[in-house]
């Protein structure tokens, strides 16, 4: 029925509408069934059966299955094959589920408390992931002990190969009681002079870093091992022994993979201080640009790795047979300081001048030793070179050396020696036509440099 409009008043248009509807109907609930006894599962839980006896039980419709569960064959732990098992490394672990680690929904779910055990099922049944059998996870650190090839899990691994380094008791002891160390290079006994100057002179370098309170450590590989700190016979076996290698940055790690012998250079002696703990190495002179070097390119590693090893090299300069302008520059380039000790130009092995400028000057060990802290605390890579001039009494001066050097270049080149050849060939030479006074000023500036290195790790000593 529809009501009558009022004048004044909008007209119910929702009124037809309400008239127009029907009592909803009610739904017949359907008549129960009778009660029958649980069955599988629903039993086992309503009688307080464990999960785990819960789960074996027979879904509903099918037959109970009296007596033992029927034998599975599975594949015992580690086993892989009638050949390849697994390796005593590998343990079996079960798969840690983690907890929620995001808020909200998961954060009110761990909250509320576990949830029933059956939710689980899906994701972890009979303590096994359900995936499948559980993930075996090699323990950190530890290598594997079989053969290779004949673990599965070790296929396509590389094996984990420690650096035999053999401290000598001397440098051992220096160590755990934080004594400071210096660094010598063993170059100079099998390639710089001859026998038997070059033990001597080894010993008397290794004396003087003592008496100034430091402790020495001679560095060589010596039958495949690194020998941080050489004894009285070692020395001498390596300073009479031939064809010893020269071992560079390129050579290091090959001739003590093939347990080779070889005297480290200024490069490979930084690489093994570093991996010794070792921060301050004395040397005589370190390499350089050679003259020719814009057709040859015959530059040597040891400027490369003052740029990326953290080690401070005490030398009387770069070596005088070398271009020392463009040894200069390709230092600056490599963002290397170098610091001229107690004087503003840059020494030159033999003579205490080159005619250069040094780019930077200090006057004391505790300088050198805070400006090596501070490279660290930046987070500079590279060390820094100290060029410590050769003692006044011993110079050569570079108008008299100059000449010879010239001569044994001249030499050199016409004989077509070339590399790592040429370095002791133009010492040798140099020996020969000075007369054997090259050789005593070698020995003087390779002890000052062993004094002002001492100095120097006893101060970085301090400061720890």
């Amino acid at each position: 029925m529809v009501r009558p409009h009022r004048a004044g008043r909008q007209p119910d248009r929702g009124a037809a509408v309400r008239d127009r509807r029907l009592a909803p109907l009610r739904r017949r609930r359907p008549a129960r069934r009778p009660c029958q006894p649980r069955q599988g599962r629903a039993a086992a839980a309503a009688a307080g059966a464990s999960q785990r006896h819960a789960l074996r039980q027979p879904r509903r419709g099918q037959p109970a299955v009296e007596g033992p569960r029927p034998h599975r064959r599975r594949r015992g732990r580690g086993a892989l094959g009638p050949r390849r098992r697994a390796c005593a490394g590998h343990r079996w672990r079960p798969l840690r589920l983690r907890g929620p680690r995001r808020g909200g929904r998961h954060r009110r779910q761990a909250a509320a408390g576990p949830r029933h055990p059956r939710h689980r099922r899906g994701r972890y049944l009979h303590g096994r992931p359900s995936g499948g059998r559980t993930r075996r996870r090699r323990p950190r650190g530890r290598a594997c002990r079989r053969p290779a090839g004949r673990c599965r899990l070790c296929l396509g691994r590389p094996r984990i190969v420690t650096l035999p380094l053999e401290f000598s008791p001397e440098i051992a002891t220096a160590r755990a009681d934080g004594a400071p160390v210096v660094a010598l290079e063993s170059t100079i006994i099998t390639h710089g002079m001859p026998f038997p100057q070059n033990v001597e002179t080894a010993a008397l370098v290794e004396a003087e870093v003592r008496a100034h309170g430091a402790v020495p450590a001679t560095i060589a590989v010596m039958q495949g091992k690194l020998h941080i700190g050489l004894s009285e016979a070692q020395l001498d076996a390596l300073g009479q022994a031939q064809g010893v290698a020269k071992l560079s940055r390129a050579d290091l790690a090959a001739c003590i993979a093939a347990g080779g012998t070889g005297a480290t250079t200024v490069a490979a002696t930084m690489i093994c201080a570093r991996a010794a703990g070792i921060e301050v190495f004395a040397t005589g002179g370190i390499g350089g640009v050679h003259r020719g070097a814009e057709t040859s390119f015959d530059i040597s590693a040891d400027l490369m790795e003052l740029a990326q090893t953290p080690v401070t090299v005490v030398a009387a300069g770069a070596k005088a047979i070398l271009d020392l302008p463009k040894t200069l520059e390709v230092l600056e380039t490599q963002g290397v300081p170098v610091i001229s000790y107690r004087q503003d130009d840059f020494p030159a092995f033999w003579s205490r001048s080159s005619g250069l400028k040094a780019p930077l000057r200090m006057d004391s060990a505790a300088q050198i030793a805070a400006a090596h802290r501070m490279r660290a605390t930046l987070g500079l890579p590279g060390g820094q070179l100290v060029a410590n001039p050769i003692p006044p009494e011993a110079e050569i001066p570079r108008a008299e050396i100059m000449p010879v050097v010239e001569a044994a270049l001249a030499e050199a080149e016409a004989q077509g020696i070339s590399a790592k050849a040429v370095t002791p060939f133009l010492l040798q030479r140099i020996f020969e036509l000075t007369g054997g006074r090259s050789l005593s000023a070698n020995i003087a500036l390779v002890l000052s440099n062993a004094r002002l290195a001492a100095a120097i790790a006893a101060e970085l000593a301090r400061m720890r």
